[in-house]
């Protein structure tokens, strides 16, 4: 079997004698190149997001799949869609092999099973307006490609995000994207640069996809939740400066109205 670059040696030699300024400016001029990475791939990266924009407007979900560093990046993703943009949390949902348990301990060997994804995806009742998002560095987990190759047989969408090139799992996604990261800094520890090029793409994806259904108007979060003072006091100051409004008047009419978006609107209509 050939060596997947995602586990090949560090480019670093005696790590453990270094300093930690010699660890950390490693670390550094590694993950410098993993934005570099990621632009070679921007036009695979833009077919999968206009696909998904197209299938949610008919209604259909996306599903983050991954194990491990994966999974977890899945879920953080899909989790903060929601308050960030007003989104239903059942548009972007992230699962993650051996179940909730696994996001704060690993289970073992839960990410083998091949079948484990697609059982879990049936809670959900997954049809062809649904697209099912792999994650892997490897591009070789069995619960993750095993769920993508039963998802083709049933006619739903599937794209990837892997680490590396002509993976088993890119052979089961209509949209692979692959981002080729190279080694480690320590050796096959895909939790550091490869899992930062799987967070920066699912934050361009899900983020591009958020902006196309119009969850954005012009730069701002229009629809975020008010959660907390901090994005109480941004929605004030967004209302303030789409409707000339004084804090005090911008605030309640904020609150009223529970979003930036409906607050605006309603100032427009005279209400």
């Amino acid at each position: 079997m050939s060596l997947r670059t995602t586990e090949s040696d560090s480019r670093y030699e005696n790590i453990d004698k270094m300093s930690t300024g010699e660890i950390l400016e490693s670390i550094n001029t590694e993950d410098r190149s993993v934005p570099i990475a990621i632009s070679r791939v921007i036009p695979n990266i833009e077919k999968a997001v206009d696909h998904i924009v197209a299938q949610m407007q008919k209604g259909g979900r996306l599903f983050y799949l991954g194990a491990g560093t994966s999974g977890r990046l899945g879920i953080v993703d899909a989790s903060e869609l929601p308050p960030t943009f007003g989104a239903d949390p059942n548009w972007v949902i992230g699962l993650i092999a051996g179940g909730d348990t696994a996001i704060r301990k690993a289970v073992e060997f839960a990410e083998d099973d091949e079948l484990g994804a697609w059982k879990d995806l049936q809670a959900f009742e997954p049809n062809y307006n649904d697209i099912v998002l792999g994650i892997a560095a490897s591009g070789t987990t069995p619960y993750v490609i095993g769920a993508l190759k039963q998802a083709r047989a049933e006619g739903i969408s599937t794209v990837c995000v892997v680490c590396n090139e002509n993976s088993p799992l890119a052979d089961q996604a209509d949209f692979p994207i692959e981002v080729v990261v190279g080694p480690e800094f320590i050796t096959g520890s895909t939790r550091m640069k490869a899992g930062t090029a799987q967070k920066l793409v699912l934050n361009m994806i899900s983020t591009a996809v958020m902006v196309k259904l119009g969850r954005v108007r012009g730069n701002k979060m229009v629809d975020m939740q008010l959660s907390n003072n901090k994005l109480v006091d941004r929605g004030t100051r967004m209302v303030m400066a789409d409707t000339g409004l004084l804090a005090p008047q911008a605030e309640a009419l904020l609150k009223e109205h529970g979003s930036v978006r409906a607050a605006v609107d309603a100032h427009q209509r005279g209400l």
